[in-house]
């Protein structure tokens, strides 16, 4: 059984498993630097489920082992707050309570700590504990060790106080797990083998009265190390991941199953022992102190009416509504490069995404440049960093394939990009000229339909020839508003005349013309 698993276990004797959870804040590192060691070596939670700024609460911890994170409360809440840890192994009690004494002495005061024996499913039967006597319950890997979830749910939801919060970290997996896995010894007492599917956990959630369930931290990927129980989970992903339920059942402030807009905005106080600058709510909200954000109704709701309204200002109310809410950014520096490129924001250098931006003034003087014109491929640049596009030269190819107005695209090219193209037919117009040589296709292979076209001749061989002198004067320059169409990659030219005898006044040269 599990008891029989943690009466037993020791730190050399666990299932090794590598889980990648989240750092605790700068308030829970300073207060885990206090916790007496004997009580951090026998720590076998997933996470780190305690929130900042609880001060004065009272914590409720399930199944709290040796008591470690009822440590770390205690000096969070301070002396006018109280922390009950609830576990049902007599061994992992015993070294919970044996620790207090020097816990008091360090911090300098007798903290409000104490330990029960019980039953997470029953937590109406544990001394102290009943219904909407708790602010805050916490826990570390404990309700996948129950086999029935949904009672440990259901009693967490009667404690709670209306705004109270299950603040809990835990394993979940993508997928259900088959009986053997979940029937697993081993894999039981390491919370793997009661892991949820997520999405079954949230349903569980939303029958029991936590209407909307909230993600306090990215999921942490969770691996096992042992070879033949990582045979055994087969392709089965577990992650470690912390959720923030909050209790309201009163009709008038009840939470509702998507999130809806009513205009409200919520203000950081900047009250957050160590976060006065910014702190983060979940997944989708982190807010800066003083700044006003625009909320949906739930978040409204948990910022303004649980224990969180000591360090929100929530301003207006249901009275009207404005539709579903649009999804929040996603949380962090917007100003990030790196962070954008890793969402998939890669800012593009189009009218569209800096129709504002003007490019710095050149020093140079520039002869005014049609608004049709587009610019030479290698005045095109490369997309620059979002704080660069400021002084970016903004240059824009030929935007032919959208459907808007090639006038509404302002073309602004560099001094060398405004010059007049070199002349056709010579080796500066196309690279394949540079040879020296054209590709020739004779008149006759065009086809039979090409009126006008050669007999076939065996001699309708396409050929090389030297390309053409220019035909255009030294000191002639086509106009900035014409666009020279380029020179074609072969020329059409007709087969060398037959050998028959030149009709009277007509010489070779011309009988070949004219039979073209």
């Amino acid at each position: 059984s599990v008891r029989g698993y943690y009466s037993r276990v020791t730190p050399m004797s666990r299932v090794q498993m590598s889980v990648g959870a989240a750092a605790p804040h700068a308030a829970a590192r300073e207060a885990l630097a206090l916790v007496p060691r004997a009580v951090r070596e026998r720590f076998y939670g997933c996470g780190e489920p305690l929130p900042a700024g609880i001060e004065g609460l009272r914590v409720l911890d399930l199944g709290c082992g040796a008591g470690r994170d009822c440590y770390v409360a205690a000096r969070l809440v301070g002396a006018g707050g109280e922390v009950v840890g609830v576990d049902m192994t007599d061994e992992q009690l015993r070294v919970a309570r044996e620790s207090v004494a020097e816990y008091a002495r360090a911090l300098g005061y007798q903290p409000h700590l104490r330990f029960a024996k019980g039953y997470i499913e029953f937590l109406g039967q544990v001394p102290g504990l009943y219904a909407g006597s708790i602010d805050l319950c916490i826990s570390n890997s404990a309700v996948n060790l129950s086999p029935n979830k949904e009672l440990v749910l259901r009693g967490v939801f009667d404690v709670l106080k209306e705004g109270g919060e299950f603040h809990f970290s835990d394993i979940y997996a993508d997928r259900r797990l088959p009986p053997h896995v979940r029937s697993h010894p081993a894999l039981l007492g390491e919370s793997v083998g009661g892991a949820l599917y997520t999405e079954d956990f949230r349903r569980l959630c939303q029958r029991v009265g936590f209407a909307d369930v909230r993600m306090a931290s990215a999921p942490a990927p969770v691996r096992i190390d042992a070879p033949d129980l990582r045979d055994l989970v087969g392709a089965t992903r577990f992650h470690s991941i912390t959720f923030r339920l909050f209790k309201f059942a009163r009709a008038q402030s009840a939470l509702e199953p998507t999130r809806e807009d009513y205009g409200q905005v919520a203000v950081y106080r900047g009250t957050v022992a160590g976060q006065h600058a910014r702190v983060r709510f979940d997944t989708h909200w982190a807010f800066e102190a003083h700044r006003p954000v625009l909320v949906d109704g739930n978040t409204a709701l948990m910022l303004g009416e649980s224990w969180l309204r000591r360090h929100f200002d929530v301003r207006g109310d249901r009275s009207r509504h404005f539709g579903a809410f649009a999804a929040p950014a996603a949380p962090g520096d917007l100003d990030d490069d790196a962070a954008l490129q890793r969402r998939g924001h890669v800012p593009l250098p189009t009218p569209y995404f800096i129709s504002g931006l003007r490019r710095a003034a050149s020093p140079e003087p520039s002869a005014p440049v049609s608004r049709r014109s587009s610019p030479a491929p290698e005045a095109v640049h490369a997309p620059a960093p979002r704080r660069e596009l400021r002084d970016h030269p903004a240059t824009f190819p030929r935007l032919s394939s959208f459907s808007i107005s090639q006038s509404n695209v302002r073309s602004d090219l560099p001094p060398a990009s405004r010059q007049p193209p070199p002349p056709l037919h010579t080796s500066e117009s196309f690279s394949f000229a540079a040879s020296g040589s054209r590709f020739v296709m004779p008149a006759s292979r065009v086809g039979s339909s090409y009126k006008g076209s050669a007999p076939q001749s065996a001699s309708a061989l396409p050929r090389f020839v030297p390309p053409p002198p220019p035909q255009q004067s030294p000191h002639a320059s086509p106009p900035v508003n014409q666009r020279p169409t380029p020179p074609m990659p072969f020329a059409m030219v007709a087969p060398p005349p037959a050998p028959a005898s030149a009709p009277a006044g007509r010489s070779p040269l011309s009988s070949a013309i004219m039979s073209v």
